[in-house]
Parts: C-alpha cells; sequence; structure tokens
C-alpha cells in the first residue's frame, strides 16, 4: 500500500529517510481496517521508539510525523476512527504537540506528546483486558 507523501525537509533540515517507511507502515495498518490491533500497535512502537532515539529525536523528524498524523491531506478515506479510543488519542497526540519536543519541549511534555512519553502510553495501553 501506498500513502501520503512525508515531507523531506524542515527549516532547512533534512527529515531521517527512515522515517518514511516508519511512517507508512503505520498509516497502511490503519489503511487495513484490522480488529486485531497488534500489527498497528507494533507499527506504532517502531516509529516511537526511533523518534525517542539519538538519531530520530530531530526537529525536522518531530515535525514531519506530527504533519504527517494531521490528517489534512492524502489519507483519503484513511482514519483511525475504527481503533479504540485510547489508541486514537495517542494518534491524535503524535498530531498535536509532538512538533514542540526539540525546540518548546516544555509545551510537548506538558500535552504528553513527547516521543518518550507516547511511547510510554503506547506500552501502558491495555483495552478490552488485554496489552495491545
Amino acid at each position: 500500500m501506498h500513502g501520503p507523501t512525508v515531507i523531506a525537509h524542515h527549516e532547512g533540515e533534512p527529515v531521517s529517510p527512515e522515517l518514511a517507511q516508519l511512517l507508512l507502515a503505520v498509516y497502511n495498518e490503519l489503511a487495513r481496517r484490522s480488529s486485531e490491533l497488534h500489527p498497528l500497535s507494533a507499527a506504532l512502537e517502531r516509529l516511537l521508539t526511533f523518534l525517542a532515539s539519538p538519531a530520530g529525536r530531530t526537529n525536522a523528524n518531530c515535525w514531519a510525523a506530527d504533519l504527517f498524523f494531521c490528517l489534512d491531506e492524502g489519507w483519503g478515506d484513511v482514519s483511525w476512527e475504527h481503533v479504540p479510543d485510547e489508541l486514537g488519542e495517542i494518534l491524535g497526540d503524535i498530531a498535536g504537540a509532538l512538533h514542540d519536543t526539540v525546540r518548546s519541549p516544555a509545551i510537548a511534555a506538558n500535552f504528553d506528546s513527547t516521543p518518550e512519553q507516547l511511547l510510554a502510553r503506547l506500552r501502558a495501553l491495555t483495552i478490552a483486558g488485554g496489552a495491545v
């Protein structure tokens, strides 16, 4: 499956080439609309683990991921409306204040939207009595 385009640069800083694959993996799982949440959760965990890593935690990468999940353009009829609210809130928060992670970390932290906070929330998530 193909998906929306990932920006290549933000304010002159390049976006890591591996970020596009990680974002599209999450998108493709959302597009499948499967009731099995583990593949989506695993793809999201790989994305957030990368964004929390020294190589991935850059201003350009955080901006690119945030913009990707804003759902403004290029997603067609793909959404995360079919996932449980707890998981949908994490996806929504990626599109919220993740972009502030590097330049305004207090703002991102205030909204529980740093990569580390989002990853911890995902790992702690249980839905219907079981881990995602």
